[in-house]
């Protein structure tokens, strides 16, 4: 087969099933708690939605991942295999932290994907128990992906493209590449807000615990550790 390295060894093997072309990001999407169809694709924002299906399928009949019906739509979840990818996934991406960092080219910012992840992993605990509205404006954003609205209220977290329509809490201007690498753990909030990379407006409280209540990639705390120790 084309598609094989037609060896015996288990690292071959483990290869051909989960190292095709995006394979390993469905399955950091599944691990991070994405379980329909379009929630997997927000996570994947590049990839076909027919390639998705595709690939979904392969982890189905390798028994990554099952799949039972949720009303007219499918919920996939990882089987114990697709668990115990966890460790794998972690420590690419740790390996990705130490070694490569946020090298990036301007190619590989994507608003939607960085938008989506901080609002899976928003500090949901930290909020106040009033509605917050933070209104996201990135400048250098592919159209359409300019304005975000994270809507925070009842301990659920959802993310707008379109206006909801009412005064945002706290309004927050940056780059697209400048966000990443807040995130990313490249570079300190309050450095890109000294250099006024960064405004943020509203309610000074609220401007102070923007950062805690919006965290940071998991692997930002390795990147941070890393950038420490070869400054």
């Amino acid at each position: 087969m084309e598609d094989s390295y037609g060896q015996f060894c288990t690292v071959a093997r483990g290869a051909e099933a989960l190292c095709e072309r995006w394979t390993p990001l469905v399955i950091r999407e599944l691990l991070c708690g994405s379980k329909r169809f379009n929630e997997l694709h927000r996570g994947v924002p590049r990839m076909s939605t027919s390639l998705l299906a595709q690939r979904l399928r392969h982890l189905e009949e390798i028994g990554v991942i099952r799949r039972e019906a949720a009303g007219k739509v499918w919920k996939y979840h990882l089987t114990e295999a697709g668990e115990e990818l966890r460790p794998v996934i972690m420590a690419l991406g740790q390996w990705g932290a130490r070694w490569i960092g946020s090298r990036l080219r301007d190619d590989e910012l994507d608003a939607g994907l960085l938008m989506w992840d901080i609002r899976r992993f928003v500090h949901l605990e930290l909020f106040p128990a009033q509605p917050v509205i933070i209104q996201f404006d990135l400048h250098d954003a592919r159209p359409g992906e300019r304005h975000w609205w994270l809507v925070v209220e009842a301990g659920i977290a959802d993310l707008c493209r379109d206006d909801p329509g009412q005064v945002p809490t706290l309004l927050l201007r940056c780059s697209v590449r400048t966000l990443t690498e807040i995130w990313t753990g490249d570079r300190d909030a309050q450095d890109a807000l000294h250099n006024d990379d960064v405004q943020v407006a509203g309610q000074a409280l609220f401007a102070r615990q923007l950062w805690a209540w919006l965290g940071t990639s998991a692997f930002a705390p390795l990147r941070r550790a890393h950038r420490g120790s070869t400054s």
